[in-house]
């Protein structure tokens, strides 16, 4: 029997070329897929530009409100005024309240500048103004004896003058006493403290005595706390030693009571 020759397989060399064919196919739809997403719509681009290039020279449209279209080449939209509403009537009212209320305050100020005239020219009492209202500064030397806190006879007509107008008012009063850093120690002033109270409680009495409401009045004392120059000369501690009368015009605020958890009840 004959044997039977084995053909030998023919190798393909050209089969590469199927892989290379994919790789160049796979290669331009790449290209081509990158190309159409670099590529710029003109149309899109010029209308941003344009719109950019309003917004920044302020000619697009009115403050808070949506950009206007611009067409190239007509005229600028000439910007329009913007009203300005009025004033709510609350506001209003409030505004000019609070005019009327700083008018008589002026007018309070005035009317006591005139009446203690001889003690402002001799600069035993001033007159400040402040962001809560007129203050009445007056010299203790002209209302107490050293160490005491009974009025003197010839402050009484002073302090007098004082009350007939506030009592034709409704602001509410409140009266400071101070002392200097001398010490004292009495059986009935143990401390500057107590001292400079009483001195505020007399003014207080005085005032409701001719008139001022009580319920308007108010008695502070600081003692040697709060002085207004320094208490190493004769001269400071005279200034520090004083009355002072905050004619205040702010109305107290209704309290608001604060609940546990930091919330506020209903007023």
């Amino acid at each position: 029997m004959a044997r039977k020759r084995r053909e030998e397989e023919h190798e393909n060399h050209e089969r590469w070329l199927v892989s290379y064919a994919d790789f160049i196919t796979l290669l331009f739809a790449f290209f081509v897929v990158m190309y159409a997403i670099s590529s710029v719509n003109e149309g899109k681009y010029k209308v941003l530009s344009n719109s950019l290039t309003n917004a920044f020279k302020n000619t697009t449209g009115e403050p808070g409100g949506q950009p206007l279209a611009v067409i190239q080449g007509a005229p600028p939209i000439p910007p329009r005024p913007i009203a300005k509403p009025d004033a709510l009537p609350e506001q209003k009212k409030a505004e000019e309240k609070k005019n009327e209320q700083r008018q008589r305050m002026k007018n309070v100020a005035n009317n006591i500048m005139d009446a203690l005239q001889p003690l402002v020219t001799q600069g035993k009492v001033r007159l400040l103004e402040t962001s809560r209202g007129v203050t009445i500064e007056i010299n203790d030397s002209i209302l107490f004896p050293a160490g005491q806190a009974r009025l003197q006879p010839a402050s009484v007509s002073a302090m007098g003058a004082i009350a007939v107008v506030l009592a034709g008012t409704d602001f509410p009063i409140t009266i400071e006493g101070h002392t200097d850093n001398v010490p004292i120690a009495t059986p009935q002033f143990p401390s500057n403290w107590e001292l400079s109270a009483m001195r505020a409680t007399t003014v207080l009495r005085l005032f409701n005595d001719n008139g001022v409401g009580a319920e308007r009045l108010t008695a502070i004392g600081y003692g040697e706390t709060r002085p207004l120059e320094t208490n190493t000369t004769l001269e400071g501690r005279a200034r520090n030693r004083r009355v002072s009368i905050l004619i205040d015009s702010n109305r107290p605020e209704e309290p608001t009571e604060i609940k546990a958890g930091g919330g506020a009840a209903n007023r």
